[in-house]
């Protein structure tokens, strides 16, 4: 991912020939049914609300939020061209009507306050520290006065076992980038870039690790 240190684009894989078997790896490794539908519902998003998917990579969450709730816009954000691609025929197949925005998380397209959710999936682990803090606070400046953030990533490994497993994440995806998500410092982070009520709901063990969900607001005089 090229970003505000001229970091090198990672695809979701880690490879971009990989980009291909994304959807099956993640099906098949991560419990992503089960944690993506407990993501959608803590979302509570209701009709007519703006919902940004951010690094909606191949667009399972983004489809799963529009069949969820049909009356709400739905956005989902990526910078990688070929992952979009594919997401515009998930959606186009599943027969829902989603936007989809190539761009970078930490320069988004948007204008202040025109986002009632933000939500992400297995996304922040890709970035660098600096990265995470000017994504964070870009999801801030998007979201409007006590609107919400639900974010579900890889976190403190929940066990010995989980710390073991995670390492192969940690090879792929870099152990620089993956550092703070593995130390638990992600509910840090989203409280520097100045969210309140920062609070995990939920957590999941999965084959290459922990997934942490946590629930965010932005605060109405931010």
């Amino acid at each position: 991912m090229r970003g505000l240190n001229n970091e090198k684009y990672i695809p979701a894989l880690s490879y971009d020939w990989l980009t291909g078997l994304y959807d099956p790896v993640v099906a098949l490794t991560t419990r992503e049914s089960a944690f993506k539908n407990a993501l959608a519902n803590q979302a509570g998003i209701a009709a007519g609300h703006r919902v940004l998917d951010l690094g909606c990579g191949t667009a399972t969450l983004s489809i799963l939020l529009k069949q969820k709730q049909p009356n709400a816009v739905i956005v989902g954000i990526d910078g990688d061209a070929k992952v979009l691609k594919i997401a515009r025929k998930k959606a186009h197949k599943a027969g829902v009507e989603i936007t989809f925005d190539e761009g970078m998380s930490f320069d988004l397209p948007y204008e202040d306050e025109s986002f009632d959710r933000v939500v992400s999936s297995l996304f922040f682990h890709h970035l660098s520290r600096e990265n995470k803090l000017e994504t964070l606070r870009e999801v801030s400046r998007v979201l409007k006065p006590n609107g919400e953030f639900h974010v579900a990533d890889w976190g403190l490994p929940a066990s010995r076992l989980m710390r073991r497993t995670s390492y192969l994440i940690q090879f792929l995806d870099g152990f620089e980038t993956t550092a703070d998500n593995f130390n638990g410092l992600l509910p840090k982070l989203i409280t520097d870039a100045g969210f309140s009520f920062v609070k995990e709901t939920n957590h999941f063990n999965s084959v290459f690790g922990t997934i942490r969900m946590h629930q965010c607001r932005k605060p109405e005089d931010i």
